[in-house]
């Protein structure tokens, strides 16, 4: 089944504004936009979750760990390489976005701890043991932020399947940081 990339002029009628707005902040409509544009809920849910997890406690660092950890799990190329280019506009340490492209450990022992539960409730659907929940708290984060881990999940889930079901091109804004998961 083929999805249709949408532009501003071709969303339907209730992404339009949307698609304008991604336009305005980001200088052009990325892919991933124009394809969740078919639904114009999806997009809007989207943003709109993206904006609440801006409002976590987590850095700009541990939120692209959180969602470069589930792009990786879910291999999804597509957001890899897009918050790969993301992570470098932020200035976040090569090395951490190295290991993460990698699935390999962070140095950081704190962003490690993230790293790992992430990764857990990614793999086993939500139900991370008490192994990794006690490293998590251990490292100085704390009960609110496992939940909030859980909304960053959620709200990379959302793109990283609609990437899945529309193979969603990579933007040319994203092609220097283009991945593919090593076997």
């Amino acid at each position: 089944m083929e999805f249709p990339v949408h532009t501003i002029e071709t969303a339907p009628e209730g992404a339009k504004e949307t698609l304008k707005g991604m336009k305005q902040a980001a200088g052009f409509v990325p892919n991933l936009m124009g394809v969740m544009a078919e639904s114009p809920s999806l997009v809007k849910a989207y943003l709109k979750v993206g904006e609440l997890f801006d409002q976590t406690s987590f850095s700009p660092t541990e939120r692209q760990v959180i969602f470069l950890t589930v792009n990786y799990e879910n291999e999804c190329t597509y957001c890899v390489a897009a918050h790969s280019a993301i992570a470098a506009r932020q200035k976040i340490p090569a090395d951490v976005v190295e290991a993460l492209r990698s699935g390999a450990p962070i140095a950081d022992g704190k962003l490690d701890a993230l790293r790992q539960l992430t990764k857990e409730i990614v793999q086993t659907r939500g139900w991370p043991s008490e192994d990794v929940l006690d490293q998590f708290i251990a490292a100085g984060y704390t009960r609110p932020q496992v939940l909030d881990v859980v909304l960053g999940v959620g709200m990379k889930t959302l793109s990283n399947y609609t990437n899945h079901i529309a193979q969603t091109p990579l933007d040319e804004a994203f092609a220097s940081t283009k991945w593919t998961k090593e076997a």
